[in-house]
């Protein structure tokens, strides 16, 4: 049956010579595999160029309850991008985002909620000029509340420790090292408080922002199952160096 979804372009791998699997989390049937034959032909009906990493899709699909390999009818990208696709630094961001995006989404359900929130944010930092070292710390932080481990707001105690294993702030030193102290206790509590546009108002060195940045992928990583290794992380690092 064909159905009318939303979806964004996560991954594609190769199928054959001329084919592709793009992943794609739509809005309508969560993560799912589209096989595309003949993607990669100069003159073929879907190109595997409308699957860059991030792009929000407008698409036609045939879908099967059963799962495995879907059907494409028609696809474009809709909104079209206009910073991402060529700004090294931006490019880098969502290099790293999309490859987060697709470790944790791998399994994911419909969710219209978590579909809207990344939209969204792609499209603010697409849009938005400045103001964006810190873009990719709070998309982190607001996206687990949709995985379901975001630490609860502490707004009128200050806690000393977060402890990253049970997601939870404290007044004593957990006994493990799975755990974030000051400063960076303080700057974790305001990243989970400010929006995307506010996020230039948290002040902290490029040295704890790397430090922030690789504790937050430890949360992730205690947190989602297989999550491994995030290989774009290093030309990440190396551009914002």
């Amino acid at each position: 049956m064909l159905h009318k979804t939303k979806g964004i372009a996560l991954k594609t791998t190769s199928y054959s010579e001329s084919s592709i699997v793009a992943h794609v989390f739509t809005e309508a049937f969560g993560m799912q595999a589209f096989l595309i034959n003949g993607a990669k032909k100069p003159k073929a009906k879907i190109s595997a160029n409308l699957f860059q990493p991030l792009h929000p899709l407008d698409m036609v699909v045939y879908h099967k309850d059963a799962g495995g390999l879907q059907r494409i009818q028609e696809v474009r990208q809709l909104p079209l991008l206009h910073e991402i696709p060529f700004d090294m630094r931006k490019s880098a961001v969502a290099m790293f985002i999309n490859e987060i995006l697709y470790k944790v989404l791998r399994q994911q359900s419909a969710d219209p909620f978590l579909f809207h929130f990344i939209v969204q944010a792609i499209l603010w930092f697409d849009t938005t000029p400045t103001g964006l070292a810190n873009f990719h710390l709070i998309f982190l932080v607001r996206l687990s509340r949709f995985l379901g481990f975001l630490p609860l707001q502490h707004t009128t105690q200050s806690f000393p420790y977060f402890d990253l294993l049970d997601g939870v702030f404290c007044h004593n030193l957990p006994a493990h090292s799975h755990v974030l102290q000051e400063p960076h206790t303080s700057i974790f509590q305001q990243l989970l408080k400010t929006s995307f546009e506010d996020s230039q108002q948290v002040r902290m060195l490029k040295t704890e922002r790397k430090y922030l940045l690789e504790k937050v992928l430890e949360f992730y990583k205690l947190h989602t199952e297989n999550f491994g290794s995030v290989h774009s992380l290093y030309i990440f690092e190396e551009i914002f160096q």
